[in-house]
Order: C-alpha cells, then sequence, then structure tokens
C-alpha cells in the first residue's frame, strides 16, 4: 500500500514523537522511509540565486538527518533516504512528496490553535490542501 512514506522532520522534540509510529507502520507494510528537512532560513532561502555557501544551520540539518537515518536504519533494518530541501516547507514537501513518488507524508503536529497557526504558520494545513496522496499526522503527547 505504502511504498514510500515522506517523513517530514522539523527537528525539534516531535520529530521523536513521529518516527515511532512511521517505523512501525514502515516494518508492517514493508515501505521505505524518505526522511526530509526544509531549511528555510536566509541562506536556505537565497542559496541558488545568490551562490552561497551551507550555512551552519543547514550543515547541522545534514547532520541531524543522517544521524536519526542511521539510528533508524540499526533500530528496525528499514531502508531509508534523506533529503534537505530548500525553501518554503509546504512547497518542497510537496514537490519532493511528488518527484520521489511517495504514497504517504507524515507529519508530527505541534499541536497549535488559531493564534499559534498565524504566528507558525501550518505547514500541515497547506500540505492537506495540497497533497494528492494520504496523509498522517501524529499529535504531540498530552
Amino acid at each position: 500500500m505504502y511504498r514510500k512514506i515522506l517523513v517530514a522532520l522539523d527537528t525539534s522534540a516531535s520529530d521523536q514523537e513521529l518516527l515511532p509510529h512511521v517505523a512501525q507502520l514502515a516494518l508492517l507494510v514493508k515501505s521505505q522511509l524518505l526522511l526530509l528537512h526544509v531549511a528555510d532560513g536566509w541562506v536556505a532561502r537565497n542559496f541558488d540565486q545568490l551562490n552561497l555557501a551551507e550555512s551552519e544551520e543547514m550543515q547541522a540539518d545534514w547532520r541531524y538527518l543522517e544521524d536519526t537515518a542511521a539510528r533508524l536504519r540499526a533500530e528496525t533494518g528499514l531502508t531509508i533516504e534523506t533529503r534537505l530541501a530548500l525553501g518554503s516547507p509546504p512547497a518542497q514537501i510537496l514537490k519532493v512528496a511528488e518527484t520521489d513518488a511517495c504514497d504517504l507524508i507524515a507529519f508530527a503536529s505541534h499541536g497549535h490553535r488559531l493564534v499559534g497557526d498565524i504566528i507558525h504558520g501550518s505547514t500541515i494545513e497547506t500540505v492537506r490542501h495540497k497533497a494528492r496522496v494520504s496523509i498522517l499526522v501524529v499529535p504531540p503527547k498530552k
């Protein structure tokens, strides 16, 4: 059913709530995982246009992705790819999901409500309205 699951990571504690759910699902249905983080700082948003060098934040994001993938591979034996995209998180998540033929997009919810979504944006809401594949949202612990 789900051959490839895109796992949208934001490098926060909520990732640790999401990853066990996604790993268990992937094991059950024999899926591959694509761990994706979208860097959206100034350097990331202007990287190609201004021919910039990777920022320290982008380098830390790569390390986080690779460390997370290595840990999950060791714990589960799953096939896992990593990707660091640059720019708008919703746009990049949708683009990667399509270009990599992902069957499911998985997120961790932060539990924001109205004001929090206005301040922090709502990647999940934007993706939910435009995605052409199923979405799994893991809520924060109470």
